[in-house]
């Protein structure tokens, strides 16, 4: 059973920064498919970052050069470094995973296990 545990969402004011942490169980971090989405109210949920089996990431344009995803295999966790944070960078932000080596999608609809969200809301 997977099972993902997101953690380090709250308020912030722009420039600041927040680390997001996402423990998972039942799935292995550094040999699957892991990423973190968000989702603003009224907008459709995105990929903000996320790392192949194989060490490499990806991250969204809007959020190259602020934040960093990495991971801990012996703690079995997922991070996002949230640095230089913009009122736009509000919303909820999702830990989510699918079995897969290689290459990892994008798009939310191919991961199939999700945690249950954190709100990360910056002010100007």
């Amino acid at each position: 059973q997977v099972q993902l545990v997101e953690s380090g969402g709250g308020s912030a004011q722009a420039g600041g920064s927040l680390r997001l942490s996402c423990a998972a169980s039942g799935v292995t971090v550094s040999s699957n498919c892991l990423g973190w989405f968000r989702q603003a109210p009224g907008k459709e949920r995105e990929a903000v970052a996320r790392r192949d089996s194989n060490g490499m990431a990806y991250l969204a344009d809007s959020v190259k050069g602020r934040f960093t995803i990495y991971q801990d295999n012996a703690k079995n966790t997922l991070y996002l470094q949230m640095n230089s944070l913009k009122p736009e960078d509000t919303a909820m932000y999702y830990c989510a995973a699918r079995y897969g080596r290689g290459w990892c999608p994008l798009s939310p609809q191919d991961y199939n296990y999700w945690g249950q969200g954190t709100q990360v809301t910056v002010s100007s």
